[in-house]
């Protein structure tokens, strides 16, 4: 049978919009059942509080469940390996946070590339860290610790929440801008750290503030420091780090990403109901009772490219510190 040349192009176009016009329809009715939010830090975690925060007016405006599936280990590698493995169709998504940025600074073996591998969606919050001494140390100041510890290098105890954690790098960037020794001593979390430095085993801690406002109010704890920018509303008698170290940030993290390779047009769907959710009174209220700073809106670029720098910055820290972990 013969085809007119006319029907025969109109058939050819079509067939030609066929792979664009597919995922186009899929992202127009998406979600069509429900969505796994995968966390890779413990339950009760500020990372699983705020994925939580953030999936239920996601689940009201879609129409679907946005599931938390807490799976923690191996400072969220086994969270973050499970997300780049399953299908890039938006029901599988990845809580992203200053721990991954951080992991690909500090592993050189893992079975992924987390800049290559997954696809930012937006950002939700930073965490701020205070630099904190039990209130006996002999140092009120920053300026005061950096004299201290110049003339006993090597005797003051640093706690973290573990090795590679936000709390170590912290840490290790004032150790590196600072110019002092100072001797880390890991811990599995940031509670059995927090014990002992109120008791005087460890002298100081870069914590995240939702763990150490507590004790900083109750005057367990002296703090010395924030290490954003600038100061925090939570804490407006505290200097900020880069008040005596200019250039000196560090915070954690948190938001969402998604499997590369899933269709741009349900990124932008999801950056958009990420980006309208942060701004809803309740979860507003929430994050900033926790201690945590809201992130502006942004495009998925332009969380490509926090995560970049981000993970720059962490690479130089790790090769000062010398730190591996494989």
């Amino acid at each position: 049978m013969n085809v007119p040349r006319r029907a025969f192009l109109r058939l050819a176009c079509g067939a030609a919009s066929l792979p664009v016009a597919a995922p186009m329809a899929r992202a127009q009715t998406y979600p069509t059942r429900p969505v796994h939010v995968i966390v890779g830090q413990a339950a009760g975690s500020s990372s699983d509080i705020t994925a939580r925060l953030i999936a239920a007016p996601l689940s009201r405006q879609f129409g679907q469940q946005f599931v938390i599936d807490v799976r923690p280990g191996a400072t969220g590698n086994i969270a973050t390996e499970a997300v780049v493995r399953s299908a890039p169709d938006g029901y599988t998504l990845l809580l992203i946070n200053s721990q991954n940025t951080i992991n690909a600074a500090l592993y050189t073996k893992l079975n992924f590339d987390f800049v290559r591998d997954i696809a930012p969606i937006a950002l939700v919050d930073r965490v701020p860290l205070v630099m904190e001494v039990n209130p006996a140390f002999p140092a009120t100041t920053v300026p005061e610790f950096i004299a201290y510890a110049k003339a006993h290098p090597g005797k003051i105890n640093m706690a973290s929440a573990g090795i590679g954690g936000p709390q170590h790098v912290a840490g290790e960037l004032f150790k590196f801008m600072a110019g002092v020794d100072l001797v880390h001593v890991p811990y599995r979390g940031s509670t059995p750290a927090l014990v002992d430095l109120m008791a005087g085993q460890v002298q100081v801690m870069f914590d995240v503030t939702p763990s150490s406002l507590p004790h900083i109010r109750a005057g367990k704890l002296r703090a010395l420091a924030v290490t954003t920018p600038e100061r925090m509303d939570l804490l407006p008698n505290v200097p900020a780090m880069a008040e005596f170290l200019p250039g000196y940030e560090a915070f954690g993290w948190i938001g969402f990403g998604a499997p590369k390779g899933t269709p741009a047009a349900i990124i932008d769907k999801l950056n958009k109901q990420i980006n309208a959710a942060v701004a809803t009174p309740e979860v507003k209220t929430r994050l900033l009772d926790l201690g945590t700073q809201i992130m502006p809106p942004s495009a998925p670029a332009d969380v490509a490219k926090f995560i970049a720098a981000d993970t720059a910055k962490w690479i130089k820290v790790v090769q000062f510190a010398h730190l591996k972990v494989d």
